[in-house]
């Protein structure tokens, strides 16, 4: 099973051998590398010639994150697909464990891990994990999916035409929510897959996207639930937030001694 894995590299050359590393150090047999670079000007795109033959670069400018995923997905062969940013990684025997659960596992179409939480150095310090998915969970804030740590296969990705574009704070949300209302059935793999970096330049640390972030969960109750926002969506939410606390006690925990991990960097 060809697993095929795209990342997007802007300006993060201090992390991003590491991420590549990773990648190319899984012990999968069948790896495509796509890595695509929209014009750093730190040394980032000399690594990525480092690679040779063993990555697919495509050095171009594009319209955001989304764009360049699109561009990276657009030139990949796989019955899997993953895409993991510059200053996360993999953990070993991450893409064996996924393509065995899937070749196990006929009928699902996207599969979310777990993940570690890594600091600027490298140190994991907390975990998170993806809770159990539904639409209604989704619509209410109440669905985290380890992003690092989600496999989809190809045809789930083209059949929804892959990232909306105009989507510059949750663009892999997105997709997994396109992905279900055309049908894709998605699973939680109780595994730890990959590594996740906050930092401070990081949009997870930094807190830049605030507002974009609120207008995108307005945004996903009216696509999902067809309507607009409503005052009394605000019990539903909590109660999809009481019944995910309780359903995912490790996360709960987590939560209590750390925090969120939305800008804890």
């Amino acid at each position: 099973m060809k697993i095929s894995v795209v990342t997007i590299s802007f300006n993060q050359a201090r992390f991003l051998r590491e991420c590549m590393d990773s990648v190319l150090g899984q012990n999968h047999d069948d790896v495509e590398y796509i890595v695509v670079d929209a014009g750093s000007t730190d040394g980032s795109r000399g690594i990525i010639d480092s690679y040779g033959n063993r990555v697919v670069s495509i050095f171009e400018a594009d319209s955001g994150p989304a764009d360049g995923l699109n561009k990276g997905f657009a030139r990949a062969s796989g019955d899997l697909f993953c895409y993991l940013n510059s200053d996360d990684t993999f953990l070993p025997e991450a893409f064996s464990t996924v393509a065995a659960y899937f070749l196990t596992h006929a009928n699902v179409d996207v599969v979310r891990g777990h993940g570690n939480v890594i600091d600027q150095s490298g140190r994991a310090w907390r975990r998170v994990y993806s809770d159990s998915f539904s639409l209604g969970a989704v619509a209410y804030g109440a669905c985290l999916s380890v992003q690092p740590s989600t496999f989809f296969r190809a045809a789930s990705f083209r059949r929804v035409a892959g990232f909306n574009v105009k989507n510059r704070s949750n663009w892999d949300g997105e997709l997994l929510v396109d992905m279900a209302l055309a049908g894709a059935r998605i699973a939680s793999l109780n595994r730890f897959l990959s590594s996740y970096r906050i930092h401070r330049d990081s949009i997870t640390g930094t807190g830049r996207l605030d507002a974009a972030h609120k207008e995108y969960a307005l945004r996903m109750i009216e696509k999902i639930k067809g309507r607009p926002y409503r005052q009394t969506d605000r019990a539903y939410a909590i109660a999809y937030r009481l019944l995910k606390h309780g359903r995912h006690p490790r996360a709960s925990a987590e939560r209590l001694m750390h925090g969120p991990v939305y800008r804890s960097a």
